[in-house]
């Protein structure tokens, strides 16, 4: 790799294996947590990729099948290749009193039998002998539209991918769990890694989500107690120009890896179409071989004399792609494939446990995306001791035209790396001073703590922390107020608490000050290195609760964690983080760049407020300071708008000399 590349995070995990054992039921440690739960009529699950939950609902549908009196079950998923996760598994065999069968017929996943999908859909609630069906989403939104909602009666829904539904009323989807939700005796189990969405809409209305029972299973939890894979790295490749002319500089072909190309309408796509792209990634790799045409798998003859199975997901072609799909599905071993290069599949749901590497081109607008992909490399797997997550992602050159797109990218980037670390790293727990309750491990006592008055802020703070800290990261306000010259103030005591607010409208203010706080402390906690008197990193294996010494490093400062107070946490900024970590990776040019553009929009400054600003009150500034220019820093807010204003006026003339227009000029 060439120097613009930079591993923003690299977390090892212990290796307990406690994540992949399982108990007598043949159940691993993220199952048997869901299937307490079972007799919730709405459920939702959320646990990262790879840790088991699609057999969680084949325990879950099964025994309200044979024990709650329903008569049916129905999964959706995403895309039809992610039907395999669901096919005949065997469960008897391992101690639980069933196995899970689904009948050829009533399987609308499986790409041997394409026919009249819809119409099997509504012949299945019309029969007896079947129990289960399985199918995608769109086979689903497209059925219900011609079923009654009582057709769910005594039905379970069982829902992959939960975060395609939406609250908005445009969605089908979402229309469909309302429908079986209120007019229907129906249950539903919702399944998601990521319980939020990149356009900002809710997945459910607020009254809806408040009749879901939560059963959460984090990152770390999963990653934590794998047999094998120990290590998870993320980095970001900046590069210039064209990205195939430094995929080369990334892509290692003895690691088996998944390429994801940006979509036409990208800014990362080079304009020369999917399907060339697809060709040069190809001769990056090596000389294609041959062409197996039973399942349209290449085989492709690397530079060193290596023979690779490369599959082509970007093929639009109907017959060539379910046969690709088809091979896919029926995989057995590591050697039946080495890289995948797909466009908008392979991510959600995937099943491919010997994949050790995703590379993935363009900044992704929706961290969903970002987790998804991720998990497709962080499946438990024998011989897999490191998964990577490369991002390659354009410089913003001097001559472009939209700077302010490409900073927003950079930032969108970096924040998605951010919160990648919060949902991976080990989960504390804080209590007050006055707490009776016996500490625990990795308990941290917090003076000035406001303690967890209700059920509902002990269910947000245990299960929900981690999406609450998406909706605010990806919050517009916040963000833009995190990369400004906003008060750390102005954001942990106005901004956050107003998603807060938003996200849970029935919360009283004293119930929203106590989520508050436990946000802005477990993101610190999260974000920095917990060190000793002398700056030496404590093991966070040994008994914390004895060291009375310990320390924790904020804002270059140590600070004592068991007398931290919450005025103290209001002073910092928690996710500034983010966006220190540019300077690592990005070279001093673009860096300026960057500097300058952010440094414009510190004021909403216009261009016809900033030229009246540089003619009169600038001018009459320097003059009066002996031609000293105005500073960015200063603390009169008057003085910082002039800087704003001959900022502006410095970056217009940049452009100017360039050749390019300013825009809103």
């Amino acid at each position: 790799m060439e120097q613009a590349s930079n591993n923003i995070v690299d977390i090892r995990y212990e290796q307990t294996g406690q994540s992949s054992a399982t108990d007598a039921l043949g159940m691993r440690e993220m199952q048997a947590k869901a299937y307490e739960a079972r007799n919730k009529r709405f459920l939702l699950i959320k646990a990262p990729p790879a840790s088991g939950k699609s057999r969680a609902l084949m325990f879950i549908a099964l025994d309200k099948l044979m024990h709650q009196g329903l008569k049916k079950v129905v999964v959706a998923v995403p895309e039809k290749s992610i039907g395999r996760s669901f096919k005949n598994t065997n469960l008897m065999e391992h101690g639980f009193f069933a196995d899970w069968r689904v009948t050829p017929y009533y399987d609308l996943c499986d790409v041997k039998n394409e026919k009249d999908k819809k119409g099997r859909f509504l012949e299945f609630f019309q029969q007896e002998a079947s129990k289960v069906l399985v199918c995608a989403h769109a086979t689903l939104r497209n059925g219900m539209k011609e079923l009654p909602d009582d057709a769910f009666d005594d039905t379970l829904l069982a829902i992959d991918e939960f975060h395609h539904t939406s609250a908005d009323a445009s969605s089908n989807l979402g229309d469909v769990v309302r429908r079986v939700m209120n007019n229907s005796t129906g249950h539903i189990v919702a399944m998601t890694g990521s319980y939020f969405r990149g356009d900002g809409i809710p997945v459910l209305r607020q009254e809806d989500e408040a009749r879901f029972y939560p059963v959460t299973y984090n990152y770390y939890q999963q990653l934590n107690g794998y047999k094998y894979l120990k290590n998870l790295v993320l980095g970001y490749h900046f590069y210039r120009g064209n990205y195939l002319d430094h995929i080369d500089e990334v892509l290692d072909t003895t690691k088996k890896t998944i390429i994801h190309i940006p979509s036409v309408n990208a800014r990362a796509s080079t304009g020369i179409g999917k399907y060339a792209e697809t060709d040069d990634i190809m001769r990056a790799i090596g000389t294609i071989e041959r062409k197996d045409y039973n399942t349209c798998i290449y085989e492709v003859r690397t530079k060193d004399g290596r023979l690779l199975k490369v599959a082509d997901l970007v093929e639009d072609d109907p017959k060539e792609r379910n046969m690709v799909q088809g091979y896919l599905q029926r995989m057995k071993r590591a050697e039946d494939m080495d890289i995948i290069i797909a466009l908008g599949t392979a991510k959600e749901g995937f099943d491919w446990q010997w994949c050790e590497m995703c590379l993935t081109v363009g900044v992704r607008g929706s961290l969903t995306e970002v987790i998804q992909i991720i998990g497709r490399c962080t499946r438990d797997c024998e011989g897999k001791e490191t998964a990577r997550f490369v991002n390659m992602i354009a410089m913003p050159e001097a001559e472009q035209a939209d700077v302010k797109v490409a900073v927003n990218d950079f930032l969108k980037a970096i924040t998605a790396s951010l919160l990648m670390e919060q949902v991976m790293a080990p989960s504390w727990k804080f209590k007050t001073v006055k707490d009776e309750t016996e500490p625990s491990p990795r308990t941290l006592v917090v003076e000035g703590l406001k303690p967890l008055s209700s059920e509902k802020t002990k269910l947000i703070v245990q299960e929900q922390l981690d999406d609450l800290k998406a909706s605010i990261l990806q919050n517009e306000q916040v963000a833009k107020a995190i990369s400004g010259s906003t008060t750390a103030e102005t954001i942990t005591q106005n901004l956050i608490p107003k998603v807060i607010r938003e996200r849970y409208p029935d919360l009283t203010e004293d119930e929203v000050e106590e989520v508050r706080q436990r946000v802005l402390l477990d993101t610190m906690i999260k974000g920095n290195d917990i060190v000793d008197e002398h700056g030496n990193l404590v093991d966070i294996k040994d008994d914390q609760e004895s060291d009375g010494n310990r320390m924790i490093k904020i804002a270059n400062r140590f600070i004592n964690i068991d007398k931290l107070s919450i005025n103290l946490i209001d002073t910092i900024n928690p996710f500034q983080r983010a966006y220190e970590v540019m300077s690592k990776s990005v070279d001093a040019p673009t860096l300026k760049i960057i500097q300058d553009t952010i440094a414009e929009q510190k004021f909403n400054l216009t261009l016809e407020q900033a030229i009246t600003i540089f003619k009169g009150p600038l001018q009459v500034y320097v003059k009066e300071h002996n031609g000293k220019v105005p500073s960015a820093e200063d603390p009169d807010p008057k003085v910082r708008e002039m800087a704003a204003a001959l900022q502006m006026m410095k970056n217009l003339k940049a452009r100017k000399m360039a050749g390019l227009e300013y825009e809103g000029a």
